[in-house]
């Protein structure tokens, strides 16, 4: 799993600059590199930066989220949730049927490159992910699109009881599907549309009448199915 490293204050310290590529939220000052922002600092052998925490997803137990599998190992898969903290998908999470690890590929369940919608189901003191296919709306999404935005504009997206996403799906009647860790996935003929106006919810979402605007962008036809 990636190494688990603390969170920065703006202002803090992280080591001398020694001719290391700096990134856009740091600064330097008398040789030594300080953090511009809230962060996870990134301090590698050739550069120096900082993931500012209002940009990232970080985990919480329950969160439904959207991830794509990494790797295959012994007893389980790891999967990146879009989050500094790598996941882990084990096995007992994954398939309710007895598997035999010795004799059975695991990717015939889960392979590189699959695409889950999966809970968290426990974050350790070290920020170690666990996650779950074990819930009734857990499932494998084929054959759609994914989509990035702000992890904390998700709650936008929804709306309220689900009224903006609902809105979205309804005028593009596209099949979509939203993670709490910032990656939408979608999937229709009008993937396109859907796409706009997720990516409109997130660019305005603290603007007075969002809804009248998705509506008049999205018109009043349905699209068909596909």
């Amino acid at each position: 799993m990636k190494s688990i490293r603390k969170i920065v204050l703006p202002g803090e310290k992280l080591g001398e600059r020694r001719g290391k590529k700096l990134g856009e939220n740091v600064y330097v000052e008398n040789k030594f590199v300080f953090s511009k922002v809230i962060g996870i600092p990134v301090v590698k052998e050739n550069e120096i930066d900082v993931i500012p925490l209002a940009g990232v997803y970080i985990p919480k137990v329950g969160d439904k989220v959207i991830g794509i599998v990494t790797s295959i190992e012994f007893s389980g898969w790891f999967v990146d949730i879009n989050s500094p903290y790598t996941a882990f998908l084990p096995l007992a999470e994954a398939v309710k049927e007895f598997v035999d690890v010795y004799r059975v590929d695991l990717s015939r369940y889960y392979d590189i490159g699959d695409v889950i919608y999966c809970r968290v189901i426990k974050v350790g003191k070290d920020k170690t992910v666990q996650l779950s296919m074990k819930y009734l709306d857990n499932r494998k999404l084929s054959n759609g699109v994914l989509v990035r935005i702000t992890p904390y504009k998700i709650p936008r997206v929804i709306g309220r009881g689900g009224s903006m996403i609902n809105l979205i799906k309804e005028k593009t009647n596209c099949s979509i599907c939203v993670g709490q860790n910032g990656i939408v996935w979608i999937r229709g003929r009008n993937k396109a549309k859907a796409i706009q106006a997720i990516l409109m919810v997130e660019k305005e979402s603290h603007t007075i009448g969002l809804t009248q605007k998705i509506e008049r962008l999205l018109g009043g036809r349905h699209g068909r199915k596909g």
